[in-house]
C-alpha cells in the first residue's frame, strides 16, 4: 500500500489533470461563440488560465512522483473529455470508446500500482 504522501499527491494530480481536461472543455465553448466577440475572450481566457493552474500544480506533481507515473495518469484525461462531451455539449458514445476508456483506466492503475511495488522493493534491498 502506498504511503499517505503518495496518495495525497495521486490526488492532487488527478485534480490537475481535471483542470487540464477543463480546458479543452473551455476551448469547446470558445469554438461555438462569434470570432473576437466578448464571450469568446472570456471562455479563452477560461482556457488559459485552466492551462496556467495546471502547469503550476503538475511543477508540483512531479517533484514528489515518478515522471512515469505522473505522465502515465495523464491519459485520464480521455474520460474527462469523452464525459465532458456527453454531459456538456450532448455528444454521443459507442462501445468503441468505452472499451477503449476502460483500457487506459486498467493500464493507468497497472502503472500506478506497479509503482508501488517498485518502490517497496527498493526499501527491502
Amino acid at each position: 500500500m502506498k504511503n499517505k504522501k503518495t496518495i495525497i499527491w495521486l490526488l492532487i494530480l488527478h485534480v490537475s489533470l481535471f483542470v487540464y481536461a477543463l480546458s479543452s472543455f473551455f476551448s469547446k465553448l470558445a469554438s461555438k461563440q462569434q470570432f473576437l466577440s466578448w464571450q469568446f475572450f472570456v471562455f479563452y481566457a477560461c482556457v488559459l488560465l485552466a492551462i496556467g493552474v495546471y502547469a503550476i500544480i503538475w511543477q508540483q506533481v512531479i517533484k514528489h512522483l515518478p515522471l512515469i507515473t505522473a505522465y502515465a495518469n495523464k491519459a485520464i484525461t480521455i474520460l474527462w473529455g469523452i464525459l465532458f462531451g456527453v454531459v456538456a455539449f450532448n455528444e454521443s458514445y459507442n462501445v468503441k470508446q468505452i472499451i477503449a476508456t476502460v483500457v487506459i483506466i486498467v493500464g493507468v492503475l497497472l502503472v500506478v500500482l506497479s509503482d508501488g511495488i517498485t518502490h517497496k522493493e527498493k526499501k527491502d534491498e
